[in-house]
């Protein structure tokens, strides 16, 4: 009888579509912002701002720790060279850039930075804080810079009689590029950890150096 070619196998492929691996989803690069940002969450109503009543006065710091010798006495220290602080730019046109100022200090606040520790100046305009608070004179005003019980706002007219902070906001909002280049070094020499700077980039990199 004739031969009957075998037939080829078929193998049965599993139903439904082919595995593939997952692939991971690249997480958005968030925005510049100074210091960390806070757990994401609504925004506390008791937010402490100039002129408004805080919780509060921060928790004062504990003190430094002094490293002891075998012998139970100090040890000596040579003197130290204040480091230079870490500088954070926000872009923002000039007549964003109080806006952006004032936004930088939210977070700052939300981030744990008590009121005391932040000095805002600007280059143009005055904060319209500032100028209420000028209308009582200015010897209530420099008392309120003096207690470094909240945030306090300056331009650029007072920012040599303004004294260091841990974190100092610059709003570059017009005053021209002298005011600028006026006041952004002393902003720099002022802040101690941090320095914010708001404004047009390649106007501030001018002055505070490219790279910023």
């Amino acid at each position: 009888m004739p031969l009957i070619p075998q037939e080829p196998q078929i193998h049965e492929r599993a139903q439904g579509p082919s595995a593939t691996p997952a692939t991971g989803r690249t997480a958005p690069t968030p925005r510049p912002v100074p210091g960390p940002r806070p757990v994401p969450g609504p925004r506390s109503a008791a937010t402490p701002r100039p002129g408004r009543p805080g919780p509060g006065p921060a928790r004062p710091a504990p003190p430094a720790q002094r490293s002891q010798s075998s012998a139970g006495q100090p040890k000596a220290s040579g003197p130290t060279t204040p480091s230079a602080p870490q500088i954070q730019l926000i872009p923002a046109p000039a007549g964003g850039a109080l806006d952006a100022a004032e936004e930088a200090v939210d977070l700052l606040l939300e981030a744990g930075r008590a009121p005391g520790d932040i000095l805002v100046l600007t280059t143009g305009e005055q904060h319209p804080w500032a100028t209420h608070e000028l209308s009582f004179g200015e010897t209530s005003y420099w008392a309120q810079h003096d207690a470094r019980e909240d945030v306090f706002f300056a331009d650029a007219a007072a920012v040599a009689r303004a004294q260091s902070r841990p974190v100092v906001v610059v709003a570059v909002n017009g005053g021209g590029d002298a005011v600028a280049a006026r006041v952004l070094p002393l902003a720099r020499e002022r802040a101690t950890a941090l320095l914010v700077v708001c404004g047009d980039s390649e106007r501030i990199n001018a002055v505070l150096g490219a790279g910023v």
